[in-house]
């Protein structure tokens, strides 16, 4: 069977949503994951960017061991001279630079001509060979660039010693027949192609992503540039999970990934978490709807033939049917077997606490799901910050006005505050303005419930502006209105020091 390289980019250009940023710590922990996950390559950032995404890379390049790691770039040869640092500790390092080369870009992004742009995408990958052996080039907005020119600078930055070569469509303009035709073109009608792997960057602006991916596949490229949960730019990028599952259901394909599909499903959850990134209910494959049946004759299928309805075995994705349920007798056993088949590994010490935070809730809820375990797991991340919620008192009703009283610690000192408000939620964060005393806009607010029940776990989401910048916030609790002030108080400590 033909090999398909994946090539991740969650920790680059999916960590560029708003409001989804992660620590080192953090991306070291997905890093980690998508090792044993299985891809080839992994994205871990843009060094030249900001001192926290070079120190992520050269964190990541360390932990990693059998992946390739590679560094975004501009076609700037300070960019590519930070990235060749970033990357001093990986095993296997790639460097992966471009320039637009679009009318678009071309035109009005560079003021430029096709000629300059092609000696400069030329003059990029030779200045990166000489850091590293692996480059990839990007011909950013290749979706809508003209064909005859896009096969001219392939050409030409293979010839340069480009070993990668990406054809992104950047806007997610193209159709799948388009896409895959420019694919094709390319195999088609570069001299040398064969000397270097084409590759697929696909976004999901009109929900193609996957398909153009796939098409692009059918039609010779041989790398793909996917995230776990589609989550990127604007609509997102192509789907890891997707690809992965359609090539295991389409074995008539022959083509094959190193993945592991049964951690599909565990890395999924953890991405959502600690990124504070819900999966829609709907979404292909690891959606929490994905494998269920509401429809009576759907249901009677299932029971007789799981085939009739699903082309997948849940199991292949790592959704085990019989998994252990956890419930305030659980015992901690239970639970570090749960955290770790959602990849989450903890020490005693650090388990004791999360234990703790379960009995609270597995008292407050009936059944405890992963998100809730996840979220659990992920507290520390407040615990650790300057301004804590101390309690929350509200009164509200039909007829009567909703009343707030609000208790913050900060930096160990105890403010309090009440207010009125048009219900509990305004109330609450009224009280808080008061003690915080700046100006705030709060611009969204997201509500989720993780499952179905009265008494399930909400979680917020809130976009907060202060000053003319925007800081997200997420909160999350049985209780809604103390899910929203925390998410508000989490917003606020990235602005309060």
């Amino acid at each position: 069977m033909d090999k398909l390289f994946i090539f991740d980019t969650t920790l680059r250009d999916g960590e560029q949503v708003p409001g989804c940023q992660l620590n080192t710590i953090e991306k070291i922990q997905v890093a980690k994951a998508l090792e044993t996950l299985g891809v080839d390559v992994i994205e871990a950032g843009f060094p030249i960017s900001s001192p926290g995404d070079f120190n992520s890379v050269v964190e990541i390049s360390k932990a990693v061991t059998w992946p390739t790691i590679c560094a975004l770039t501009r076609g700037v040869q300070k960019d590519i001279d930070v990235a060749a640092d970033a990357l001093k500790f990986a095993k296997n390092k790639r460097i992966h630079t471009g320039i637009g080369t679009s009318e678009f870009h071309i035109k009005y992004k560079f003021n430029s001509t096709q000629d300059e742009i092609l000696e400069r995408a030329v003059a990029a990958v030779k200045y990166a060979k000489k850091y590293v052996e692996d480059v990839e080039f990007y011909c950013e907005d290749a979706g809508r660039t003209d064909n005859v020119y896009l096969a001219r600078v392939v050409e030409a930055v293979i010839k340069a010693g480009a070993t990668v070569v990406n054809i992104p469509d950047t806007t997610g303009y193209c159709l799948p027949w388009q896409y895959g035709e420019k694919i094709k073109f390319l195999m088609e009608n570069v001299n040398g192609v064969h000397n270097a792997v084409l590759s697929t960057h696909c976004h999901n602006d009109l929900g193609m992503a996957t398909a153009n991916t796939i098409s692009g596949v059918l039609n010779g490229a041989r790398q793909v540039e996917v995230t776990i949960n589609g989550i990127g730019e604007r609509a997102g990028n192509t789907s890891l999970e997707e690809v992965a599952m359609i090539l295991k259901c389409h074995k008539g394909m022959d083509i094959d990934t190193n993945i592991n599909t049964q951690k599909i499903y565990p890395i999924s959850r953890m991405v959502s978490s600690l990124m504070n990134m819900p999966v829609q209910p709907n979404k292909a494959i690891v959606g929490r709807n994905a494998f269920a049946h509401s429809s009576g004759i759907h249901q009677d299928g299932v029971l007789k033939n799981r085939e009739s309805y699903e082309i997948m075995d849940p199991t292949d994705v790592g959704i085990d049917k019989n998994s252990i349920v956890l419930t305030a007798r659980s015992g901690r056993a239970a639970l570090k077997h749960r955290l770790s088949v959602l990849g989450v590994e903890v020490e005693n010490g650090k388990l004791d606490e999360i234990y703790e935070a379960f009995l609270k809730l597995a008292d407050k809820k009936k059944d405890i799901n992963d998100d809730d375990v996840l979220v659990l797991a992920g507290m520390e991340r407040t615990e650790k910050q300057r301004i804590k919620l101390d309690y929350l008192q509200v009164t509200s009703g039909i007829g009567v006005k909703a009343v707030a009283s609000v208790g913050l610690l900060i930096a160990g000192e105890k403010f309090e505050a009440a207010a009125t408000g048009n219900g509990p939620v305004d109330a609450a964060i009224k009280a808080l303005k008061k003690i915080i005393n700046r100006t705030m806009t709060l611009q969204e607010f997201t509500i989720q419930s993780m499952s179905k029940g009265s008494d399930d776990m909400g979680k917020v989401h809130m976009q907060v502006e202060h000053a003319g910048v925007v800081y997200y916030g997420f909160g999350a609790n049985t209780d809604i209105v103390a899910a929203s002030v925390e998410a508000y108080v989490n917003a606020i400590n990235q602005f309060v020091k």
